[in-house]
């Protein structure tokens, strides 16, 4: 009888040479999760999560280039709309009444999820779509069900939050909706954007490096934990602030590995994302704070534990495989 948590059997991925079908052992035996996938790829060897990641960071390169360039050329016909479009200033802000700089910012970051697609495509060869699931492709069905779970977590306890007394945060501005006159212009490109800037980040975050990672270690601590820092440092908030960040990309990863996708990690993501930058639009709170306080610290501490808990009991009831498992063992190891 098959495990409702395994993928049904497969056979092992082809190669050109004997070395290169050698595939661990629980490739065979209980399946690879997540984190194991890459050795389910049409190559797969010791060094390529090394090469993807560089071929990665140069397409990223290149893309932000043209991005550059474009902007250049922007600079050249209309001043006064490059201008407008990125203003000087000492930081990179999020700027809610500018939907073209949130447009840019954002989507500079979202470019990193087609490098990272491509790379792995050119590098690793066929079944792509592993890199978001066992299943090969990305669960929509699924997605969507974790999409609503956060949505209404993240409802019920922002609604529970506005009962308690402010808190001040430290760096920033609030801007007022009656003093935002490109508002709408901003919530939509918000809409639009914030979806694959998340995804992008939970693409690299807990894709690419969760499976580099377990490439290299079987167990599935290492791949959840040790990007944990580098996903931490791209986020400058005070120490509180980078706990919680923290704390946030450790269940992305426990839920990426016990789901066996991105799905439930990407739909958090979008999610929160979303309901900071909506908050900022309607002048509630700053998108650009630094320092989020003792209370909001344990508000999003709250949200992330109360998501995982509802991801756990639905996953239970879904029947979804976690793990993909080869039919011929010749040759594990």
């Amino acid at each position: 009888m098959t495990s409702p948590d395994a993928m049904p059997a497969m056979p092992a991925p082809p190669a050109a040479r004997p070395e290169a079908v050698t595939s661990p052992r629980d490739a065979y035996e209980g399946g690879l999760a997540f984190h194991r996938l890459v050795f389910a790829r049409h190559r797969h060897a010791w060094w390529t999560p090394l090469l993807v990641g560089v071929l990665g960071s140069a397409l990223y390169a290149a893309m932000l280039l043209v991005a550059v360039l474009a902007f250049a050329f922007v600079s050249l016909v209309d001043p006064v709309l490059a201008a407008g479009l990125l203003p000087a200033s000492d930081t990179v802000n999020f700027d809610l009444t500018n939907p073209l700089m949130l447009v840019v910012l954002l989507g500079s970051i979202a470019l990193m999820l087609p490098a990272y697609v491509l790379a792995s495509l050119i590098v690793n060869g066929r079944r792509v779509g592993l890199i978001s699931s066992a299943r090969g492709r990305l669960r929509w069905r699924w997605m969507l069900l974790c999409t609503g779970a956060a949505v209404v977590v993240a409802a019920v306890l922002t609604g529970v939050s506005f009962l308690l007394p402010a808190e001040e945060v430290v760096g920033g501005t609030v801007v007022a909706p009656a003093d935002n006159p490109y508002l709408w212009a901003s919530f939509i490109a918000i809409l639009l954007v914030v979806p694959f800037q998340a995804a992008a980040e939970e693409y690299v975050f807990r894709g690419y490096l969760m499976q580099a990672i377990g490439r290299w270690l079987r167990h599935p601590a290492f791949a959840i934990l040790l990007p944990v820092p580098l996903f931490v440092l791209g986020h400058l908030y005070d120490p509180l602030g980078q706990v919680s960040v923290g704390v946030f990309a450790v269940a992305a990863g426990w839920l990426t590995w016990r789901t066996g996708g991105l799905e439930a990690a990407i739909a958090l993501h979008v999610v929160n994302n979303l309901l900071a930058f909506m908050l900022g639009l309607a002048g509630v709170s700053d998108v650009n704070a630094t320092s989020p306080g003792v209370d909001s610290f344990i508000w999003s501490t709250v949200v992330v534990a109360a998501y995982v808990g509802v991801v756990e009991v639905l996953y239970r009831r879904s029947h979804l495989p976690r793990t993909l498992t080869f039919t011929t063992p010749a040759l594990a190891v």
